[in-house]
Order: C-alpha cells, then sequence, then structure tokens
C-alpha cells in the first residue's frame, strides 16, 4: 500500500523534498507554511495542505507568482474535464488561455 492516494500527492511531496534539498526553503520555513496551511483549515486532507503550503512557498520564494499558478491549476482542471476516464490527462497551450 502507497502512503499517497493519488499520484500527484506522490509529485507535490518530491518536488518539496527536492526544492528543499536545493536550498530554496530551509526545513523550518517548511514546517512553519505546512503548520500554517493545516491550522489554516484543518479538516482539509493532508496532501491539499502539503500543495498549498508548496504553491505558496514557490510563489514567496519568487519561482512563480500566484496568477500563474491559478491559471495553471485553472488549465490542468479545463484538461481534465475533456480528458475520458483512464487516459492520461494533456495539458495543451489553449487550456492555459
Amino acid at each position: 500500500m502507497s502512503a499517497f492516494a493519488e499520484p500527484w500527492e506522490a509529485e507535490a511531496f518530491a518536488l518539496a523534498v527536492s526544492l528543499q534539498e536545493r536550498g530554496v526553503w530551509t526545513a523550518a520555513e517548511w514546517a512553519d507554511a505546512l503548520g500554517a496551511e493545516i491550522a489554516r483549515d484543518p479538516d482539509a486532507p493532508y496532501y491539499r495542505a502539503w500543495l498549498a503550503a508548496l504553491e505558496g512557498l514557490v510563489a514567496a520564494k519568487g519561482l512563480t507568482d500566484s496568477l500563474t499558478l491559478a491559471r495553471y491549476a485553472d488549465g490542468w482542471g479545463r484538461a481534465a474535464e475533456r480528458t475520458p476516464h483512464g487516459t492520461p490527462i494533456e495539458l495543451l497551450a489553449d487550456d492555459l488561455l
């Protein structure tokens, strides 16, 4: 049994760990960001809080901005809606408009 319910959870975990290992943020910064997200919505699924903390730190560190993150989230949502179940989701340039 995997510790992750969905593939995106493992990907978010790996990305956060990789960015910390590269020195983009410290373990203390990560703990503070994740703790703040959990405190903000204690009923949210754990990896939703993890993703929110990851997105917040990525924006705070200037790796991207919150508008770009929102545009990609919306684009992935549109791509997922048109994709038949069981088929890999393909993000197209039109999804990001």
